[in-house]
């Protein structure tokens, strides 16, 4: 599986952005979906993650009831709508895909996009 996310940007405090991750090839719907990011001087964290149907979906407590992700299997992209963001949220956002099930550690993704920068002044 090769990611590609797209869709960082600058937005100001309060303002919201929606990342895309385009996968390759024909078993994208097999994988559980995550985003990550790793911010300047910072070990990449978790962010949230999504089941092969999208039906279930689990997220960080720093982004809870802010960000969404969600997945389109007939387009193989997955989303992460960020809304209300903060100049904490300023990272590199990186999309991920585990053939397992859903978890928080980066060593259990197998294949990772090339990640996108996200910026939000304080």
């Amino acid at each position: 599986v090769q990611l590609q996310a797209s869709g960082g940007g600058l937005v100001q405090t309060g303002g919201s952005l929606r990342l895309s991750c385009a996968a390759s090839g024909r078993t994208f719907s097999r994988y559980v979906m995550g985003w990550f990011r790793q911010a300047p001087g910072k070990e990449r964290e978790f962010v949230a993650a999504i089941n092969w149907s999208g039906g279930s979906t689990y997220y960080a407590d720093s982004v809870k009831g802010r960000f969404t992700i969600s997945r389109d299997n007939a387009a193989n992209t997955v989303y992460l709508q960020m809304n209300s963001l903060k100049p904490e949220d300023t990272a590199v956002y990186y999309c991920a895909a585990n053939p397992g099930g859903i978890t928080t550690w980066p060593w259990d993704y197998d294949y990772w996009g090339q990640g996108t920068l996200v910026t939000v002044p304080a």
